[in-house]
């Protein structure tokens, strides 16, 4: 189906009855609920346990920083629909999963890290020969980096920046100028490695041994204050609202402001506070004043105030067998072998005008996408590249490829997205690089951030008429980083076709000119287009289902959270159609409420990798020309739909949409073992811990090894 065919009508019944919708907020942490059971699964490796321990608290900080900053900001507006209570009940919700999450560290994860004889030491644990070493390690390393600050009027408290690790402490005693202020401060510097590691001279063989920064300031904190006593001391950490408040309807210059911006962004205001729970309520009533919080901001945790940095820990183990086994995603079947003798040997560009080729990552190598951008940027032939960059990193292949596709003079366009969240400062350093060389650099269209994952070659070749243009691309349900193209689960498209290619270079032309263009003739682009196009293709469902004939949605995507899309799906379910969500994190849609959404299943994937592929697909007949599968950049959020600038492709060619259910969908929807079921309140039920699993299957599937999806349609429960 064609976008242009798409109807416009937003699909609505008088009869239908609307669900009450989940909470946002409560629903991310659910999610983060199922990230940690990952740490209590015995079939999980040990080290990839802890990392689940820690992947909770960097998400949970991401969490304080950005949603519940909003929410707290929202509850203080009248009349916007979030109220104090909410916010109360949320953190009730976060006070619970942190509480959960200390106590898998604590009773689970470390236990059996010490059974496997790799420990972590306090100081009362170790031995003498231990705290010899590190008390040089700190006089030599750590002391000369601390300077405590001793609390008085012209002494105030100290500017404490976001997530860093503080400790405060109380004094007896008198200053070295007679005066009794008991109260001071300690910073420690970020440059200051978290977990170290002893050396193996004093280290019992066969174990490895490793000490916290945190316990080793501990047990020197009186060497800080001579002369002093110190009677009650505490770690803490407090989380501050890390967006960056930029009007961009008021600047001249996007790039400059951000830049500005980024110095201020470790002193946003407060939002929460954490202290370990030996802290004197003394202590942490000042703190709370000091940072103008609640008493409900207050986090006591049983353990170090930031978890995220036991990565630490993770990294320096020798201990392989305690990981996950090392999974080397091969080059896709589907094309040429790499050529050993040079470069550019796997001759993309012939092969793409053969047909489209699908990258199922990271089962299949990211590859094939820096080789493109190569070939792209070494052949005398192609005349312009244009690239989006989101999420690329700060050292990046593909943009050092840029840079020299530039230097080679060619046409060189890039659409940096500069608001992308906490990759703002290398986004603005690759700008610059980028405009340092003559690339053609845009940051998009102020008010949307571009998402848009995209890659467009334009090469000169001789055709039956005489030379021509040929548009060669690249689109992506994920970000152009071949890191986490290791990590997350994406589809890549390959693409020659002429009318998708001609709507991609539409895409950059609006981008760059701010001009309307031809409507496309392929692409559902977000903020015009796509929401309706989606409303379009559930009504199309909903009318075949209350025609008496069968119709299907399944759809697999990170968040769900678009009230007009929820309210359609629960229209459609009432209709009759039948219908699988596949969500990894928030959903507010209440799956199985008699007479709203009983005909509406959802479930969750959390396992290996971080699902991240957005696959839509619709029937509402029989043959081939009855159904549709777009893939997309998008998730079903008001910000994706109306905000962002982003992509929803059509996969018309039978055997690659068969292939991407096979794949993307069937895998799922069958899976036993890490899939959770989304219950009417909210809550998740693991569904079993045996049986397929869809990620293990399709390791061995590409990994040339039997495949456990065997299915080549979906069945009567799939579709």
């Amino acid at each position: 189906m064609s976008a242009q065919l798409l109807p416009a009508a937003e699909p609505t019944s008088p009869v239908a009855r609307r669900p009450r919708l989940l909470n946002r907020e409560r629903a991310i942490l659910e999610f983060n609920r199922r990230v940690l059971a990952q740490a209590l699964r015995e079939d999980v490796p040990l080290l990839e346990r802890l990392r689940y321990v820690c992947i909770v608290s960097s998400n949970l900080d991401e969490f304080f920083e950005v949603r519940f900053a909003d929410m707290l900001e929202l509850a203080r507006v009248p009349g916007s629909g979030v109220s104090m209570r909410d916010v109360a009940d949320v953190a009730a919700e976060a006070h619970g999963l942190i509480d959960a999450q200390y106590a898998a560290f604590n009773d689970e994860v470390m236990p059996a890290l010490q059974r496997e004889r790799i420990v972590v030491l306090n100081h009362a644990q170790r031995d003498e020969a231990q705290r010899r070493w590190v008390d040089r390690f700190f006089q030599r390393q750590v002391r000369p980096l601390l300077v405590p600050v001793g609390l008085d009027p012209a002494h105030p408290f100290p500017q404490v920046a976001n997530k860093s690790l503080n400790f405060i402490v109380k004094l007896g005693g008198r200053d070295a100028y007679g005066r009794d202020n008991s109260i001071a401060i300690v910073k420690v510097p970020r440059v200051l490695a978290r977990v170290i590691r002893l050396p193996p001279e004093v280290v019992p063989a066969g174990e490895q041994v490793f000490v916290l920064l945190s316990s080793v300031i501990r047990a020197h904190l009186e060497e800080l204050f001579p002369g002093r006593s110190v009677e009650a001391f505490s770690q803490f950490r407090v989380t501050r609202d890390s967006d960056l408040d930029v009007d961009e309807d008021d600047i001249t210059n996007l790039r400059q402001a951000l830049r500005s911006s980024l110095s201020t962004r470790h002193f946003g205001a407060a939002i929460r506070l954490e202290v370990v729970n030996t802290c004197p309520e003394e202590l942490s009533e000042f703190l709370l004043q000091q940072f103008a919080l609640p008493d409900a901001a207050l986090y006591r945790v049983n353990g170090p105030v930031n978890l995220v940095r036991l990565n630490q820990l993770i990294d320096q183990a020798d201990a392989d067998p305690l990981r996950f086994a090392v999974y080397e995603p091969g080059w896709p079947a589907a094309l040429p072998p790499m050529s050993a003798a040079t470069a550019g040997g796997a001759n993309l560009f012939e092969r793409l005008r053969r047909g489209d080729v699908m990258l199922h990552h990271p089962f299949e190598s990211f590859d094939p996408v820096v080789e493109l951008l190569r070939e792209a940027v070494r052949d005398p032939q192609v005349l312009a590249i244009r690239q989006t960059i989101y999420r690329t990193g700060a050292q990046s292949v593909l943009m050092d490829l840029l840079l020299e596709a530039a230097r080679r003079g060619k046409e060189v366009m890039c659409v940096v997205e500069l608001k992308a969240r906490f990759d703002e400062e290398a986004n603005i350093n690759w700008a610059e690089r980028l405009e340092a060389v003559g690339a053609q650099v845009v940051y998009g269209i102020v008010g949307l951030k571009t998402h848009a994952k995209l890659l467009l070659v334009t090469r000169r070749e001789n055709g039956p008429r005489g030379p021509l243009l040929r548009r060669y691309a690249h689109l992506s349900t994920g970000n152009y980083n071949p890191k986490t193209a290791r990590l997350y689960t994406d589809i890549g498209w390959l693409t020659a076709d002429a009318e998708l290619t001609a709507d991609i270079d539409g895409i950059f032309q609006q981008l760059a000119s701010l001009t309307r263009g031809k409507p496309p003739k392929q692409l559902l682009p977000a903020p015009n287009g796509m929401h309706q196009g989606m409303l379009a293709l559930i009504a199309r469902c909903t009318e075949t289902a209350r025609a008496g004939r069968a119709a299907r949605i399944v759809l697999k995507l990170n968040a769900l959270t678009d009230e007009p899309l929820i309210h359609a799906l629960a229209e459609a379910s009432q209709a009759g159609v039948e219908i699988d969500l596949i969500v990894r994190g928030a959903c507010m849609l209440p799956p199985g409420v008699p007479g709203v959404t009983e005909g509406i299943r959802v479930r969750s994937i959390v396992g290996r990798f971080l699902e991240h592929t957005r696959i839509l697909y619709f029937r509402w007949g029989k043959t081939a020309d009855d159904e549709a599968l777009y893939l997309s950049s998008a998730d079903w959020m008001s910000r994706n739909m109306h905000r962002r600038i982003e992509v929803a492709w059509p996969v018309r060619d039978a055997a690659l949409r068969q292939r991407v259910i096979d794949e993307g969908l069937m895998p799922y929807l069958l899976d036993a073992q890490d899939a959770w079921a989304q219950q009417p309140d909210g809550r998740y039920v693991r569904v079993g811990t045996t049986g397929a699993s869809a990620q293990r299957a399709l390791i061995a599937r590409h990994g040339g090894r039997r495949a456990l999806i065997a299915a080549r349609v979906l069945p009567a429960a799939a579709r």
